[in-house]
C-alpha cells in the first residue's frame, strides 16, 4: 500500500502508469482505483502470478483500461512490449524483492520465493528497465532493503534519476525499518532528498495516525477489527 500511496501522490494527473514485477496485481489495482483516468500496464514472469493478476483485473472490470504483459521486465523484448502498450509513462512503479541469493531461504513454492529473494534480479533491475520507459516528465516509485538505501539512491542517480523521497516503513516505534519507498523524477535539478518515516504502530503496539491516513487514502475503513484488550 505504501508504494502505490507514493506513486498516486508522486504524480497524480499521470495518464500512463507502468507497473514492473506486479505480481497478482495488488499496486496496480490501487493505482487504478486511484487514478481513474489512467491506462495501466503491468509486466509479470511468474506463470501463478500472472494468471492471478489476470482474473484479478477482470474481476474488478478493468479489463478496458489495463495491459497485462508476462515476461521478465529485464528482457528487451518485454520492455518494448511495454513501451509499444503505452509508453512513454508518466509514472513507473516497482516492488522488488529485495533479499539477495544467499541471504535467505527460498520458499519451496516458486511464486512465493520469486516474491522474496532477487531471483530475477533486484532493485537496480527494476530501475534500469524504469529508465527506459519512463516519460522525460515522469517519475519512477521502488520499495527496496531499508538497510541498503545506497542500491536505489547510488542505482537511481547512475542512471540519471533525480531522488526525491525515502520513506522508511516502520511496523512498531523503536523498531528498524521492514523496508524503504523511493520515489525519483525522471528531470530534475538539485531538488533536496526527502527523507521521512512511516510508523504503523506505537511503542505499545496502538495503531498510530500513519496507519489510518494510508487506509484512508484509499478509502478503506479505519481498521479491520477493533483493537483486541490488553491483559
Amino acid at each position: 500500500m505504501l508504494t502505490a500511496r507514493e506513486a498516486v501522490n508522486a504524480s497524480p494527473a499521470a495518464a500512463r502508469v507502468l507497473d514492473l514485477g506486479c505480481g497478482i496485481g495488488s499496486v496496480l489495482l490501487m493505482e487504478a482505483d486511484r487514478l481513474p483516468d489512467a491506462r495501466l500496464v503491468g509486466v509479470e514472469a511468474q506463470d501463478v502470478s500472472f494468471a492471478l493478476v489476470q482474473r484479478n483485473v477482470a474481476r474488478n472490470d478493468l479489463g478496458p483500461r489495463v495491459t497485462l504483459l508476462q515476461g521478465d521486465l529485464r528482457d528487451a523484448e518485454v520492455q518494448q512490449a511495454a513501451a509499444r502498450a503505452g509508453g512513454p509513462f508518466d509514472l513507473v512503479s516497482g516492488t522488488p524483492p529485495y533479499m539477495p541469493p544467499g541471504t535467505s531461504t527460498p520458499s519451496p513454492h516458486p511464486q512465493r520465493a520469486h516474491a522474496r529473494v532477487e531471483l530475477r534480479g533486484g532493485v537496480e533491475d527494476y530501475l534500469r528497465a524504469a529508465r527506459e520507459l519512463v516519460s522525460d516528465t515522469g517519475h519512477v516509485v521502488v520499495c527496496c532493503d531499508a538497510r541498503r538505501p545506497e542500491r536505489a539512491l547510488d542505482t537511481g542517480r547512475t542512471l540519471g534519476l533525480h531522488p526525491l523521497r525515502h520513506l522508511d516503513a516502520v511496523p512498531r516505534a523503536g523498531r528498524d525499518p521492514l523496508f524503504a519507498v523511493f520515489t525519483f523524477a525522471a528531470a530534475g535539478g538539485e531538488t533536496p532528498l526527502v527523507h521521512e518515516r512511516f510508523v504503523a504502530r506505537d511503542a505499545d503496539g496502538i495503531r498510530t495516525d500513519d496507519y489510518f491516513a494510508l487506509r484512508t487514502f484509499f478509502g478503506l475503513p479505519p481498521q479491520h477489527r477493533p483493537e483486541r484488550a490488553r491483559e
